[in-house]
């Protein structure tokens, strides 16, 4: 913890590196001339000298430099080789894609060749039977690459990038942090398969053994069923669906997908026990069980969560091998100092955090309350025969046993009764089994609260009857998935039975979790906890850490300490962390779409469109879930008053379901153009939910939380019809006192000349269709005369907006334009009189 504290703070504190080394000597020889006079001295001053330690290796070891060798290369000819390879998928259209990583051997551009090695993550895609994509004979028609094979082929070579909200996921540090610094695609009939190979075998090896495996997953099961033995197994989740996917999030189960601590366990534990019934020694079987965890590890090629387990595993099977006190505390201790001294940015990843909390809230307040309660009744239940151990137990344990011979001998006259004992011991320890997994999961759940709020906005509300069920169908879909596997290589037919059982119990897993994630209990989301609440859980946290082995009231306080702040986490909502007295108009980044956030003056917020991607990109990425949702969570805002959709566009309309699902406004406001069949998909999304549909139409106009709204367009009844959707957008003038905000969506020539007579004069004016030539006319910035503008657009994007020419009348009319591509997102403040412009920070 000393360590990990002086990691934290240096995070926020720099100072020279030199200045933590001396700092650190100093406490050191302080410890060492104390340790003698007073131990508890030098205890605190050798934590000290940690401490300084941590400060010291957090500033001296800097992470993987994330600086990409060159700008944003099109038309690079890369020559590369495949460092990690992965399935081919089906995306819905025809086409089949491989997304791999490679590391560079060469790029050349126009006018320059360089020899550099740095990883891309690179998609090849075609469609299936094209002309041009066989390798050799009898392939298949879209190769798959493989580890250590070097490619060629011609792309754009572009630097991650994260969209500019705050809140947002850092994708570009990710991918950093896996020594990826480029994205790039191609097609694959234009990749060409070099000779040669790159890497090392043992390596090679690896990925062959897991090629193996998950070809013989398809085999031995349906594509359904395969898809979740691939993702429990071997923490590959590609091919399940993003539905199936929300709902084991929804329910608290998610663990189940990924490969965890939990798997690791399972895996040691049966094969301890296997080898133990085959009379293996004790220190034998530890070491062969390590050794087989070891290589799981190696197969599943997760990273740090397994190998974190798997650290955790080796030491508490050595301290049991050398007959020392199992104390899992010093397990995870160990476990954690090892790892922060290997990589100390891992103190501040959610992984890490979670693990090592699981396991410290199991040991620091789960398993003091079993001691208290369970343990003692399971200590009683053993060898009701033998009499002499009632001498080693209190009076209170010897009644329950003396009773339970007594219900045994009544039960003697009875057939089997000679096993009574066998079956009351057996039965109630069952029961107490029960009871602590149950005890165990409450605590987690109360323990899990904040950093589920903090990192995944989430109140797994039903997680403890999903858990109930999902981790003991887990485990034995688990073992019966590797026993399947194991009797494969000897012979399918052998292997059948235990496919059933895996099968059966994937099946009432899958099921129990669509169920519960179908409640709509099951999808409560939460704002980002502000640091005065972080502060409070973590106190709470520590205070039922420490009372747990306290006395027993104390205990209960703790626990009740702890329930207390969940409930508060869950139901009593945060502080939005907005400016009262103005009108915010904020342009949120979501790439190539729109999104805007309207705060009035008291506090009620609007937000007009919700980005999307279209669906011929293919993109598994939702807006409104994966961008939106986070930037106003980490606002602390938990629930709109209303929404708005200009025209059912998929880069306005797309990400608006998932906003529905977890804000909840009261109304959705549309224009009067005809719906498509995505908006219908959405209307009945909002009947589901009880959200009002509200029509407006040119002409409209009310007052609203000190706002005066005034629709200018869709006409209601338009005496020229278009077939544009664009010209069906809603447009809307957004006025406080004597300041005005217009909001165009994507209108275009027609409906701007309309609005251009209707003289909106307006401060701010978010320009129509992304900068497109086809809007923002003359005549419309001559009858608006705005001081500021912004564009929503997507950095790179394929159109090529916002257009020059635009970009230019914007100048020639003096209008201090802003884009969501460059600066993020951005807020603009209108007080009455002035407007006030703020680029958020963000990575």
């Amino acid at each position: 913890m000393a360590y990990g504290g002086g990691i934290f703070a240096g995070l926020s504190i720099w100072r020279p590196p030199s200045w933590w080394l001396g700092a650190a000597l100093v406490f050191s020889v302080a410890a060492i001339y104390w340790r003698r006079r007073r131990l508890r001295t030098a205890f605190g001053l050798a934590l000290t000298a940690v401490f300084g330690i941590g400060l010291l290796t957090s500033q001296i070891r800097a992470g993987p430099g994330d600086a990409f060798p060159f700008p944003d290369t099109p038309d690079a000819l890369v020559t590369a080789h495949v460092i990690k390879e992965g399935g081919l998928q089906r995306n819905g259209a025809g086409q089949v894609q491989q997304r791999l990583d490679v590391e560079t051997e060469e790029v050349a551009a126009e006018n320059w060749v360089r020899s550099v090695h740095f990883g891309v993550r690179a998609t090849f895609y075609g469609k299936d039977n094209s002309e041009g994509l066989e390798r050799k004979a009898g392939s298949a028609p879209i190769p798959q690459f493989h580890y250590g094979e070097r490619v060629r082929f011609s792309t754009t070579l572009s630097r991650p990038r994260n969209f500019g909200n705050p809140g947002g996921f850092d994708y570009r540090g990710y991918l950093a942090d896996n020594g990826i610094l480029a994205l790039a695609s191609a097609k694959t009939a234009s990749v060409e398969l070099l000779p040669g190979f790159a890497g090392n075998r043992a390596e090679l090896w690896r990925t062959l053994l897991r090629s193996d495996i998950v070809q013989r997953i398809y085999l031995l099961w349906p594509a359904q069923p395969a898809a979740l033995v691939d993702a429990m197994l071997l923490g590959d989740n590609a091919l399940l669906g993003r539905d199936l996917l929300a709902d084991f999030q929804r329910t608290g189960t998610y663990h189940v997908l990924v490969i965890s601590g939990l798997k690791v366990g399972i895996v040691a534990l049966v094969a301890f026990w296997f080898l133990r019934r085959l009379r293996v020694g004790d220190l034998g079987a530890s070491v062969v069980t390590v050794l087989l965890t070891i290589l799981y590890a190696l197969v599943t090629e997760v990273g740090v969560p397994v190998w974190r387990a798997t650290l955790m595993l080796a030491l508490y099977l050595c301290a049991r091998a050398l007959y020392r006190r199992k104390s899992v505390l010093n397990t995870i201790g160990t476990a954690g100092l090892v790892l922060l001294l290997i990589d100390p940015r891992a103190l501040s990843g959610a992984s890490f955090q979670l693990s090592f909390l699981c396991v410290l809230i199991i040991t620091a307040i789960g398993s003091p309350i079993l001691e208290r309660t369970t343990r003692p009744l399971a200590s009683a239940l053993k060898n009701l025969d033998a009499t002499g151990y009632d001498f080693a137990l209190p009076p209170s344990l010897v009644q329950l046993r003396l009773d339970l011979r007594m219900i045994a001998g009544r039960l003697q006259r009875f057939p089997l009764g000679r096993v009574a004992p066998l079956l009351l011991s057996g039965t109630g320890r069952v029961l107490l089994l029960l009871s602590e997994f149950l005890v165990v999961s409450i605590v987690l759940q109360l323990g899990f609260v904040l950093p589920m709020a903090y990192y995944f906005h989430r109140a797994t509300l039903v997680a403890l009857p999903a858990n109930v069920l999902a981790v003991p169908l887990t485990e034995i879909a688990l073992i019966a998935c590797m026993v399947a596997l194991a009797l494969s290589y000897v012979s399918l037919w052998a292997a059948q039975l235990p496919v059933w059982i895996a099968t059966l119990s994937l099946q009432a897993l899958a099921g129990s979790v669509r169920w519960l994630g179908a409640l709509r209990v099951a999808d409560t989301r939460l704002a980002t906890p502000d640091s005065a609440v972080i502060l409070v859980g973590v106190a709470t946290l520590a205070l039922a850490m420490l009372l747990a082995r306290r006395r027993p009231w104390l205990m209960a306080a703790g626990f009740a300490s702890l329930a207390a702040f969940a409930l508060w986490i869950c139901f009593v909502p945060p502080h939005p962390q907005i400016q009262p007295g103005v009108l915010e108009v904020t342009s949120i980044d979501v790439g190539q779409g729109d999104s805007i956030l309207l705060v009035s003056p008291q506090g009620q917020s609007l937000l007009v469109d919700a980005g999307g991607i279209p669906h011929w990109m293919h993109s598994g990425l939702d807006i409104g879930e994966d961008v939106v949702s986070p930037y106003l969570w980490s606002r602390g805002i938990d629930h709109l008053d209303a929404v708005a959709v200009t025209h059912p566009h998929a880069d306005h309309i797309g990400g608006m379901k998932a906003v529905l699902a977890n804000f909840h406004p009261r109304e959705l406001w549309l224009g009067s153009g005809k719906p498509n069949a995505e908006l219908e998909q959405l209307l009945r999304e909002a009947a589901q939910l009880g959200v009002a549909v509200v029509s407006r139409g040119a002409g409209d106009h009310w007052e609203s939380g000190g706002l005066m709204f005034r629709v200018l367009a869709p006409a209601t009844n338009p005496t020229n019809l278009t077939t544009k959707t664009n010209d069906e957008s809603l447009v809307m003038s957004v006025a406080y006192q004597e300041s005005t905000a217009l909001l165009e969506g994507d209108a275009e020539k027609a409906t701007e000349r309309q609005i251009a007579q209707q003289q909106p004069a307006a401060d701010l004016l978010k320009v129509a269709h992304h900068g497109s030539a086809t809007s923002t006319m003359p005549e419309l910035l001559a009858a608006v005369h705005p001081r500021y503008a912004v564009v929503s657009v997507g950095l790179h994007n394929v159109y090529g907006f916002p257009r020059q020419e635009v970009l230019a009348r914007l100048e020639r009319s003096q209008v201090k334009t802003y884009r969501t591509d460059l600066n993020g997102a951005v807020t603009f403040y209108l007080d009455g009189k002035t407007v006030t412009p703020h680029v958020a920070s963000h990575r």
